[in-house]
């Protein structure tokens, strides 16, 4: 057994190799987490550099929702865009800690007769989870609909190969269509992105074809949108019940109404 003297000299080197187990750590981590952000911002800068080469997209100012904080670590930066002749853009870019990275785009139609697009992307170390669903906010369901939505369903059918993964069950399962959840790796960043890109490109492509909706089509629509977005605030919802915990029923619903679907413009 070692002698108090070794002991003693044996401190400092445990020490040292401990602190270097943790710089390691940390580097590794940091490496990961700068690898996850680049794909995230890759997948969302080219939704919105689409959406500019098909329409005209103007930003908006989100004022003190620019930059926010949930439960200390998560910080997210929030941008909101005007998609002429379609409606409210969102985005929101959040890392925690470079553990933890999450994509959110959110289309809210509020011109012609689409369905809500819902795009969540999570990055948590060397895994991946994309939700992609589109809601079935429309008062009319006639033929050009439901050829978008035949269409979107063609289009993720190329990513079958990617591992699916099972949804939370919600209240509103009703109003959801064309669905797809799917797991990765960092190698299936490519396949993760080209699954969004490319229904986003069926979405375009339909969006340009549809005509606008009238004053009384757009009201109809905006209503059915809005008790979505309000049941959210009521019953709940995964990322919801983040923000209603954080920033309170009274100030999501703000949030919500005038940023994240844009419902109150």
């Amino acid at each position: 057994m070692p002698n108090k003297k070794e002991k003693k000299k044996m401190g400092p080197i445990i020490l040292g190799i401990i602190v270097a187990i943790i710089i390691i750590l940390v580097l590794v981590v940091s490496n990961i987490g700068n690898t996850n952000v680049k794909a995230m911002n890759d997948t969302v800068d080219t939704v919105v550099a689409n959406l500019k080469e098909n329409f005209t997209v103007t930003p908006v100012d989100v004022g003190d929702y620019k930059k926010m904080k949930i439960y200390g670590i998560m910080n997210f930066d929030v941008e909101q865009y005007n998609i002429e002749g379609i409606g409210n853009l969102s985005i929101m870019r959040m890392n925690a800690l470079g553990l933890m990275q999450m994509s959110t785009v959110v289309i809210t139609p509020q011109d012609k007769n689409l369905p809500l697009l819902s795009a969540d992307y999570m990055y948590i170390l060397k895994n991946r989870k994309a939700y992609l669903e589109f809601y079935d906010v429309v008062a009319e369901k006639d033929e050009a609909y439901q050829t978008l939505l035949s269409a979107l369903t063609t289009a993720k059918e190329k990513y079958n190969h990617l591992e699916d993964i099972q949804a939370s069950e919600a209240w509103y399962a009703d109003l959801l269509t064309v669905t797809t959840y799917k797991a990765g790796k960092p190698e299936s960043d490519a396949d993760l992105k080209g699954l969004l890109i490319d229904s986003l490109d069926v979405y375009m492509k339909h969006a340009k074809e549809l005509p606008l909706l009238t004053e009384e089509e757009k009201a109809k629509k905006l209503d059915i949108t809005v008790k979505y977005t309000d049941g959210l605030i009521e019953k709940g919802g995964i990322s919801t019940d983040v923000f209603k915990k954080e920033l309170g029923p009274e100030e999501t619903k703000n949030f919500f109404d005038n940023i994240f679907f844009g419902t109150a413009k």
